[in-house]
This record gives C-alpha cells, structure tokens and sequence, in this order.
C-alpha cells in the first residue's frame, strides 16, 4: 500500500501567514488539519507520515529532502500533500473564496489525477472550490519547489482563503474542520483505491 506524506506547509508564526484579525495563523490550522487527516488514515488503515511536525518555519529544501527520503525508504510508494491557506495579495480582508489544488508545472499524470481527486471529493459536499483558466480546468499549475522537486505524486491544498471572513469563520468552525479533514481523507483515499 502506498504512503501519504502531509506537509503542514509553513511554520505556526510565520510572519504574514495569518488572517488580517490575526485569529487563524496558517501554520497552526495546517498542523491540526495534518494531525486530524493523520487520524483519519490510521482508521482506514492508510500508512502516513507527517513531513513537518516541527512548529517552526521547515526550509522547503529540508521538505523536499524529507520527502524524496521518504519516498525512497517506503520503495517509491508514496504520495504528497501539502496544506495551506490562501491569501489575496493587500493583506486585509478580500473577496475571493475557496479551494484550489495546485500542482507543479512539471506535473505527472499521477499528481493531475489526485489533484481530480481533491476537487471531486469538495464539489461532492457542496464545498466552494475554485478552478484555474475560467473554470475548465480543476487545478492550478504553478512552479512550486514541494511539487516540483519531490519524487512522488504531490499536490498542494489551498483549503481556504485566510483573508476572508467568511472562509475563515467556516474554517475555524467545528462543522468546518470535521469537514475539511473528511474531503481530504476522502480525496486520499480516493486516489490510493481505498
């Protein structure tokens, strides 16, 4: 059975990772999103392994090193995913909403298909999710180093956008953070045929 990788993304404290009322911290909400998708594997019987469980800022270069050993020690077997939130580029509070999936633009078919994964698992609950080029394509390619340079299918998980109000009142709800953990599991699960 294959291994899923979760990376907690940034650090509890980085600066400017926040929303602008300074209530959800990126970091610490990828780190309890990390350790409850964990859960959830282990009861479905999912190998995992948490990338960063360090509260501090990890060098994407020390990720992406982690990652690739991982990878070789579990005999190639492994997939990536990396939690974030979003952010609109002011700083204060924004408009935009949702979910995205971005993947690199080196990407595999693998990583498009769990990126497919992710997006079916969120419109499947009515969850709000946002797509690249108008709508057509149900992922983001972007040049991200965690994608980019790891050796396994990888995808990185915008959730939600910390500067918005309303995201950020349904992340930081109980409804929302079981949720998010179920869509994230279920998106896993999904690829990995379990």
């Amino acid at each position: 059975m294959k291994k899923c990788i979760l990376d907690a993304g940034h650090g509890c404290f980085t600066v400017g990772k926040r929303s602008p009322d300074g209530r959800l911290k990126e970091g610490v909400y990828a780190r309890e999103m990390v350790r409850r998708v964990a859960e959830e594997l282990a009861e479905k019987g999912i190998p995992y392994e948490i990338l960063t469980p360090e509260s501090s800022d990890i060098p994407l270069s020390t990720r992406v090193y982690r990652a690739n050993k991982a990878h070789k020690e579990w005999k190639g077997g492994t997939i990536l995913v990396s939690l974030h939130s979003d952010a609109v580029a002011n700083g204060g509070w924004g408009n935009a909403r949702g979910m995205s999936v971005r993947v690199s633009l080196n990407a595999s078919q693998n990583s498009k298909t769990l990126a497919r994964c992710f997006y079916s698992a969120w419109e499947s609950r009515g969850l709000r999710t946002r797509k690249y080029n108008g709508d057509t394509m149900p992922y983001w390619p972007q040049n991200l180093a965690i994608c980019r340079d790891t050796n396994m299918p990888a995808v990185l998980v915008e959730m939600f956008f910390h500067t918005n109000r309303e995201d950020v009142a349904w992340a930081m709800s109980t409804e929302g953070k079981s949720m998010l953990a179920n869509a994230i599991t279920d998106a896993i699960s999904k690829f990995l045929g379990v």
